[in-house]
């Protein structure tokens, strides 16, 4: 490959990479369109704690069973269409919130948001595993992470702050119009994230062929394990995402502002982690040994954060390593889930393994929200690190069935 042949390469990766983590950005930020509002939609509506988290079950109900579907889909027609189609579906739903006038219209367009976001894994990992060049691909799965944390951290500060300074539908319809401009780039280089044509330097997931549209690649248990680890290291982000600003006020007597600092804390953290597990993961084949020591090292200080007996200026530091640790462990991650997806079928595979995400996050909230609606924010941070204890274990078994994959009979 010359030097100009190789700049080119280059600069293609990075913009696929860059767009990609522009709609994955845009996937997590609407991950949140609904939790900073919560102090808003409480009032407004006269909602309980466990009614509220039902409103974020209801997202990631319809989010998981529309992710295992568009994988399909996007095997059959094309990742393009799918994620923009996604991200229109994302903005309309926003609209929709935004004049919500009932508990029952808020559960239906939380539902149609739920159905935007089902398409970004299986879309946006087809698109990086075929217009990424291989040896890339570590650091584009770090910043397709990391894309997702920004999203997140962005969230409640654009929308709490919107809403306080406004209103709460303001807040949507100012997320509603941050879809729409979202859409608006990705349909404009659109040629970049069509992934009809694979590149030379551009090597397929596995040796394993399954290019028919069928249901084969779910006899593999790496698939299964796979499904199995993230759900269990979804229900632990999920008591994270959507009460540990309470928990940890009620824990520490600590102002909630603070609280809510240590969750941009947790995502911030969460970042770097990611950025270090992109070089981490491109530098050894034993990725499950990466999540091993990451979620170790998360879950042990989750557990800390549950014994409320450090003084409260030390619960920031201590969720910015939770999230240190669980950025970490992210590229690692989906390079395990490719490792186990066989040719063809990456869409399918990264859609049935990341529903399993989306389902661990519709049954978080109710678990949490019960928790602290009965007075255990302790328990909160306890099942947390519990959770990610058990999805470490999940992980090491994935990595074993890969290396004894890739082993000559």
């Amino acid at each position: 490959m010359t030097m100009t042949s190789g700049t080119q390469t280059l600069r293609n990766d990075a913009k696929v990479i860059g767009l990609v983590g522009l709609g994955h950005g845009t996937s997590h930020f609407f991950h949140l369109l609904l939790a900073p509002l919560f102090p808003w939609l409480k009032d407004a509506f006269g909602l309980s704690y466990a009614e509220l988290g039902l409103l974020m079950t209801m997202f990631f109900v319809v989010s998981g069973a529309g992710q295992a579907l568009a994988g399909f889909v996007v095997d059959r027609i094309g990742a393009l269409p799918v994620l923009l189609g996604g991200i229109a579906l994302l903005g309309i739903a926003a609209l929709g919130l935004a004049s919500s006038n009932s508990y029952t219209v808020l559960m239906l367009f939380s539902a149609l948001a739920g159905l935007g976001n089902a398409v970004f894994h299986p879309a946006d990992f087809t698109v990086l595993n075929r217009r990424v060049t291989t040896r890339r691909l570590g650091h584009a799965f770090s910043v397709h992470g990391l894309s997702g944390a920004l999203g997140w951290a962005a969230a409640p500060v654009f929308l709490a702050g919107l809403a306080t300074l406004f209103h709460w539908r303001i807040a949507l319809l100012a997320a509603a119009a941050l879809a729409f401009v979202v859409l608006a780039v990705l349909f404009v280089w659109r040629e970049l994230l069509d992934p009809g044509e694979l590149s030379a330097s551009v090597a397929q997931p596995s040796s394993r062929a399954d290019s028919d549209g069928s249901l084969t690649f779910l006899r593999q248990p790496a698939v299964w394990m796979c499904f199995v680890f993230f759900l269990i290291s979804a229900l632990s982000f999920g008591g994270i995402q959507s009460f540990a600003p309470a928990a940890l006020r009620d824990l520490y007597s600590v102002p909630f502002t603070f609280a809510t600092a240590c969750i941009t804390a947790y995502m911030l953290a969460s970042a770097a982690g990611l950025i270090a597990g992109g070089f981490a993961a491109a530098r050894t084949q034993y990725h499950d040994r990466v999540i091993a020591v990451a979620f170790t090292i998360s879950g042990g200080t989750a557990a800390l954060v549950a014994f409320g007996a450090l003084p409260g200026w030390t619960a920031m530091p201590m969720l910015a390593v939770v999230g240190f640790g669980a950025g970490l462990a992210g590229p690692s991650r989906d390079l395990l889930v490719r490792a186990a997806a066989p040719r063809g079928a990456t869409g399918r595979v990264y859609g049935v393994v990341y529903s399993g995400l989306d389902i661990g996050l519709a049954i978080s909230p109710p678990i949490f929200g019960a928790l602290m609606d009965t007075s255990h924010p302790g328990w909160v941070f306890v099942l947390i690190g519990l959770f990610q204890f058990i999805a470490l274990a999940a992980a090491v078994g994935v990595g074993e069935r890969s290396v004894r994959a890739t082993q000559p009979a």
